[in-house]
């Protein structure tokens, strides 16, 4: 069954959305990040996915006390990212009780500490690719590098990743409907497990998602407009 992840996304302790990654394009939904959490779950969302925005940015930890306060809130399983670039920090998150940890641009820029990752963590390490034009973005998506998404999904693999998030940026926070093509190439092509992200938005896409036989889809804007139901895309799944 595929897994859906309502997304809590925070920046200077509040969850917000940010449109195609960019900072100065945010809109705050919630001042309490841990009341959202707890909001999702009781909604039946089977796993929430958790990023730092300020961590993925400036590699401060300001949010910190509101992830550890979730990961003890909640029953449900959450994965977290943003600014996860020293074994310490994994391994502090999972500690803290945070079921996996995601590896966003250290995957790109330091494959050793990946490596050091996933041989001591395991299926606990998620790497998210984030892309634009097929091509992967690092540095909170504000530079793209010259490496190609389908070629790092091969190389992820050959390392012993087992899970990827798979975003276009193109598309987040558009609620037009995800990256088909890219999404079925990868998904087809490797044997990783992938988490589709980035402008899914109505029961339909999901619909297809689960068509395409992908492991998971992360839904943030339009839950938070009201653009769809949770209940209805859990119907679906």
């Amino acid at each position: 069954m595929m897994i859906l992840f309502p997304a809590i996304d925070l920046l200077d302790g509040r969850c917000v959305r940010l449109q195609q990654g960019q900072y100065d394009k945010q809109t705050i939904y919630s001042e309490s990040p841990v009341q959202m959490a707890k909001y999702w779950e009781n909604k039946g969302a089977p796993y929430l996915h958790v990023v730092d925005l300020d961590a993925a940015r400036t590699n401060e930890m300001k949010n910190k006390p509101y992830i550890k306060k979730i990961a003890q809130t909640v029953q449900i399983p959450l994965q977290v990212g943003g600014g996860i670039r020293s074994l310490e920090r994994i391994k502090m998150y999972l500690d803290a009780g945070v079921t996996r940890v995601i590896i966003g641009t250290a995957a790109i820029t330091d494959p050793n500490f990946l490596k050091n990752a996933v041989d001591r963590y395991g299926d606990k390490i998620v790497v998210s690719i984030d892309a634009k034009n097929g091509y992967v973005a690092t540095e909170g998506w504000e530079a793209t590098s010259g490496v190609k998404a389908i070629k790092l999904g091969y190389q992820l693999q050959n390392m012993g990743v087992k899970t990827i998030v798979y975003t276009d940026i193109a598309k987040d926070g558009m609620l037009q409907g995800p990256n088909f093509n890219e999404l079925k190439q990868i998904n087809e092509q490797t044997n990783l497990k992938v988490i589709a992200s980035g402008g899914i938005t109505t029961p339909k896409d999901i619909k297809k998602l689960k068509q395409l036989n992908v492991y998971g889809a992360i839904v943030g804007k339009a839950l938070y407009d009201g653009t769809v139901t949770l209940e209805s895309l859990l119907e679906v799944v």
